[in-house]
């Protein structure tokens, strides 16, 4: 366990709004290391306003890995491209993984982030109150600096799902640094309790030192009208990037089961652009944000039968614009969908139990409507960044209150 510099709880101040006066500010430390790496889902920017919201006495100073640290020392990415052939040779060619994600699991990458954040932070970490970073694929903290972990996934998770071998997995040495970053971190955040469960029973994790916290939707929360014909135009919505790992290949397969009893359903597919031709689906691909949130608004029905789930910010999303949900059993979905209340689950990769489930919403518009406007208060009461920055920030106090002074 880490100690804190200066860590009190005089140190730390309440939640509020910001309008702070400089009289009301805290001594010692007044600065917040944030580290991170890209949008990671969008979930990077409501973290640090969240963090800006909760505690407004303090300035957060973020160090993104990916812009500040690696594309200023680009012999350490050439370095590890030759590291990953090395390790991932087999994989690569096998195409059962890619460069891409490969790219922060070596051995070498870890060690060197960790090595250069350090060069950054440590002869400053005076000045921090406490350090936090989001996603466990590199190791920010200090020694003698307390800090936080925020992840939506742990990679020994993905033996929880059905069907995941361990020879997919990443290498021993780089599975085994990955545990150093819950080891070195005074509290891990996740946003789901399936991941939790797998940080305390595979990694050894102590169960005080991790909570779920959630998350909250990254697209505009403020509801609009709906525009789906009071749930009886018959569209079903799947939104996500990465359409095999989604289940988008079953998702197809079972609405061609769909049209043979309802010939005017309609499928649209926003964030994949996969090679499909059909003139009841329209492939809309990427688009901003606020037009996710339009295409939602015209549906009936959301599914998005994954084959793996860290979280599901999409589904989020989905019960915001009061859309009933289909997905699979898997992962963190059990937790986030009711069935019976706020949609259907469904085995994964079971493109008939997939089929049945649209049958069943797109014929009864008033169980939509029920399961939609049930799922949007679940959001407004779990799901939400305010929800979430609160937590967060309680944690973070009661740990660095508790942490004895060095």
């Amino acid at each position: 366990m880490q100690t804190s510099e200066g860590a009190t709880q005089e140190r730390v101040e309440p939640q509020g709004s910001g309008t702070h006066s400089p009289a009301d500010a805290p001594k010692g430390p007044r600065k917040i290391a944030f580290i991170k790496r890209g949008l990671f889902s969008y979930s990077n920017p409501r973290t640090g306003e969240q963090l800006r919201r909760t505690f407004p006495g303090y300035e957060v100073e973020e160090l993104d890995v990916l812009e500040d640290i690696l594309k200023k020392n680009k012999h350490v990415v050439a370095i590890n491209l030759l590291c990953i052939v090395l390790r991932y040779w087999r994989e690569l060619l096998s195409r059962r993984q890619t460069f891409r994600s490969c790219f922060y699991r070596t051995p070498y990458i870890f060690r060197k982030i960790r090595q250069l954040v350090r060069a950054r932070l440590e002869p400053k970490k005076h000045e921090y109150a406490f350090s936090i970073q989001t996603q466990s694929l590199y190791d920010a903290s200090i020694p003698g600096l307390t800090h936080f972990v925020y992840t939506d996934h742990a990679h020994l998770t993905n033996l929880q799902y059905p069907g995941f071998s361990r020879s997919e997995l990443f290498s021993r040495a780089w599975i085994d640094l990955e545990a150093e970053v819950y080891r070195h971190a005074d509290h891990v955040f996740v946003m789901s309790e399936h991941v939790r469960k797998s940080l305390i029973d595979l990694y050894g994790c102590d169960p005080d030192k991790s909570s779920c916290i959630f998350a909250g939707s990254n697209i505009d929360p403020t509801p609009i009208p709906l525009e789906n014909n009071d749930y009886q135009n018959q569209t079903v919505i799947f939104v996500g990037l990465y359409w095999e790992r989604k289940g988008g290949p079953e998702l197809c397969e079972a609405f061609q089961r769909v049209l043979a009893k309802m010939p005017n359903a309609r499928l649209v597919i926003v964030g994949s652009s996969p090679e499909i031709r059909n003139p009841q689906i329209e492939i809309v691909g990427k688009v901003p944000r606020e037009e996710v949130k339009r295409r939602l608004a015209q549906a009936s029905v959301f599914c998005m039968p994954t084959r793996v789930e860290p979280f599901g910010i999409a589904v989020v999303e989905a019960f915001l614009h009061k859309l009933p949900v289909i997905t699979t059993n898997i992962g963190a979905m059990p937790g986030l969908v009711h069935p019976g209340k706020t949609g259907i689950l469904v085995p994964p990769e079971d493109p008939s139990a997939l089929a049945a489930a649209m049958l069943e919403l797109l014929g009864d518009p008033a169980k939509c409507r029920q399961y939609g406007e049930q799922g949007r208060e679940l959001v407004q009461e779990l799901y939400s960044w305010d929800e979430t920055g609160k937590k967060l920030h309680a944690q973070i106090v009661a740990t660095l209150q508790s942490t004895p002074r060095p």
